[in-house]
């Protein structure tokens, strides 16, 4: 089980395996060719009202991910991210994501939900 995170904008690896895009909103700046990417579930991303209220610094990083996890265990969210652990289970996956401090996202947390 490979699963790791990158930012969108760093050039494509051939260890990346499937390439998934993990946040709600397109980055700026990446063309859809250049993303390379293989799926993009919005069923897994932040609320606009969670990514919003992180955003504004209204809260603290462990309430975020709490938060967060309240989320993914709504039925869309829990079935596209069994989904992606399916897919992880498969063969190597790569989280991308356009979060400046990636450790300090929500790409951290379905990192850890897929790992542990």
């Amino acid at each position: 089980m490979s699963v790791r995170v990158r930012r969108v904008y760093e050039a494509p690896d051939p260890g990346d395996g499937l390439r998934v895009l993990v946040d709600r909103l397109w980055p700026r700046g990446v063309s859809k060719d250049a993303a390379h990417l293989d799926s993009w579930p919005k069923g897994l991303t932040p609320s606009d009202e969670l990514r919003r209220w992180f955003h504004a610094g209204q809260g603290s990083y462990e309430e975020f991910a709490r938060r967060y996890e309240a989320e993914l265990a709504a039925p869309e969210a829990a079935e596209a991210l069994e989904g992606l652990r399916a897919s992880v289970a498969a063969g190597p996956v790569t989280l991308l994501t356009a979060a400046k401090e990636p450790e300090h996202s929500h790409a951290a947390v379905l990192l850890r939900l897929l790992t542990s």
